[in-house]
């Protein structure tokens, strides 16, 4: 019962320290969302299976965040009409590959290394992606 108690007090405590990042990701969107006409993902995005993986792959490359949040954006972009395969790839990217703290994570672990580590990172992102989509087809 002790541990329960335990838990459910850290449980609580990380969901508070979540709970201002999500409310302020969701205002962002929203944001984002009025800013950005709708034709913009159309362009961006253009309904083929083998360019947009690509395209949502680099986008969260180069924007990488929290988990949670991807969600939140993974959600908005399926509701824009973005394909699953995209989002997909979007969202394994942006947790997975780091070029924002590419420059810090060479510093810690080497150069070699974080290259290598983003560029499997990154192909895996596209070949989960695939996976995943193929996997729900048959569903």
């Amino acid at each position: 019962m002790v541990g329960m108690k335990k838990a459910f007090g850290q449980t609580l405590k990380s969901f508070s320290q979540m709970f201002p990042i999500i409310i302020g990701v969701v205002m962002l969107v929203s944001l984002f969302l009025a800013l950005v006409p709708a034709a913009f993902y159309a362009k961006v995005f253009t309904g083929s299976d083998w360019i947009d993986p690509l395209v949502g792959a680099l986008v969260g490359s180069i924007s990488s965040g929290n988990p949670v949040v991807s969600y939140i954006l993974g959600g908005e972009l399926l509701s824009q009409g973005v394909s699953l395969i995209a989002v997909t790839a979007f969202i394994l990217s942006w947790v997975t590959v780091g070029m924002i703290q590419l420059p810090a994570e060479s510093l810690m672990l080497g150069k070699k290394f974080a290259l290598i580590r983003n560029a499997v990172s990154f192909i895996a992102s596209l070949i989960v992606a695939y996976l995943t989509v193929l996997t729900l087809s048959f569903l």
